[in-house]
């Protein structure tokens, strides 16, 4: 059985593009077939490897082959441990796997003088992803020992908050506990968040009474006798409500993380391209009453911000953004040459579909799609090159050209419709 496992394990870890015919090959294997100007992709989803709307993967490629979705990008808080079953799981269904991942930094002169990045809470925390990251994973010694240090350090401040609630459960339950072991162990896979506690505290609610009266009751003597809004009917929202009442800033279970929590952002840049990825800012642009944060209000500061540390690519969360101002922004940083992709998180308690749309599901037009799918195809382009050995993107540290980047989008499609031919023409032969 323990052999066996490992045999599995073995064959998972080899990615499907090691087994990719040449690039002179490719391009004669194509030859004369016609593509899609562009395709439904997903690049930023969480995985239940750290928060997600998602108890499982499998649901995930389920959704995805429903809505056609042909490919989509993995995109953990600090870790990479869902990438195996994430490769495994994406080949089995014909989706094209790009490997990211995210993290939390902290910009000291921003926070010093109150100035929010992409966290519309808290002043100087920036949130920084990487994409097309090397399957599998790896990252230099230093890299790793800083990534292992900040994952530890995000743990103890969870613990610290687990202590608090705690507290504050046993003046009114003094028999009901909430524990760090068991909340990893049944809502999490590696890293506890904010969110899995507020799902465990939802939970033990509906222990304390059958009455639904008294467990909301419970809940609002935490939150120091303010009445919920929500109520127990709709549980996503009752989790995103015992998150804001007491887990975020100015409640009563709140812990500020201590700076060693956040890595700098040169360091987190390090780590990415160490990996093989692409450093890329997730901008969060406009709030429901279209209001950006100070540092994203203008975009050509903005711009020149992400030039001046060296980075060229960028991703939205249409969702929550108004339809005519992302395609505004979207459209001037295209205008520039950055890579520009698109997702869904879906890394709160709510379910949504896969398909990427605008704020009150407002669709996508052609142009933000065809935008979209040509940064999907350089991802794609970068992790073919790199599982061959070669540089792909040209990282920070050097310098690309608009043709650079449309021969780029031309590979990456090409890469992506032989993945999609080739395993629906061995499906087909089964």
């Amino acid at each position: 059985m323990i052999l066996n496992l490992k045999q599995n394990i073995k064959s998972v870890m080899k990615n499907f593009l090691s087994e990719f015919p040449s690039l002179d090959e490719l391009i004669k294997e194509m030859k004369g077939l016609s593509f899609p100007e562009y395709r439904e992709a997903n690049g930023h989803i969480h995985t239940p490897y750290s928060f997600s709307a998602f108890s499982a993967l499998h649901t995930v490629f389920k959704m995805a082959l429903e809505e056609k979705i042909a490919v989509l990008g993995i995109n953990d808080f600090y870790v990479t441990d869902g990438y195996d079953a994430f490769h495994k799981g994406c080949v089995e269904n014909r989706i094209f796997p790009l490997f990211n991942i995210e993290f939390i930094g902290l910009l000291k002169e921003e926070q010093k003088k109150g100035i929010r990045v992409n966290d519309p809470n808290n002043p100087g925390r920036i949130y920084f992803s990487g994409k097309g990251l090397d399957y599998p994973f790896q990252a230099g010694w230093l890299q790793r020992r800083q990534l292992k240090n900040v994952k530890k350090e995000s743990q103890v401040q969870i613990k610290a908050i687990i202590l608090k609630l705690n507290k504050l459960i046993e003046r009114e339950k003094p028999s009901l506990k909430l524990s760090y072991d068991t909340i990893k162990k049944k809502y999490a896979h590696n890293l506890v968040r904010e969110r899995h506690i507020a799902k465990a505290l939802r939970e033990i609610a509906i222990t304390t009474s059958r009455e639904a009266e008294e467990q909301l009751y419970f809940l609002e003597n935490l939150y120091g006798g303010k009445k919920s809004k929500t109520g127990l009917s709709n549980p996503v929202a009752l989790e995103n409500e015992i998150r804001s009442n007491l887990l975020k800033s100015g409640g009563a279970a709140f812990v500020e993380e201590d700076e060693s929590s956040f890595l700098d952002l040169k360091k987190i840049i390090r780590i990415i391209i160490k990996a093989g990825g692409i450093p890329c800012y997730p901008v969060l642009l406009d709030d429901p009453s279209g209001n950006c944060t100070e540092f994203e209000t203008d975009p050509e500061k903005l711009y020149v911000w992400l030039k001046t540390v060296g980075i060229e690519c960028i991703e939205l969360i249409p969702g929550r953004n108004d339809i005519i101002i992302l395609k505004n922004f979207v459209e001037f940083f295209h205008k520039k040459g950055f890579i520009i992709t698109f997702g869904t998180e879906h890394n709160t308690p709510e379910m949504m579909p896969l398909t990427v749309k605008a704020r009150c599901s407002e669709p996508l037009d052609e142009s933000l799609k065809k935008i979209a799918w040509e940064g999907v195809c350089v991802i794609a382009a970068h992790q073919y090159l790199r599982a061959d050995g070669r540089q792909g993107y040209v990282l920070p540290d050097g310098t690309h050209s608009i043709k650079q980047m449309r021969d780029l989008i031309n590979l990456g499609q090409l890469v992506i419709e032989y993945f999609l031919n080739k395993y629906q023409h061995e499906e087909g032969n089964k």
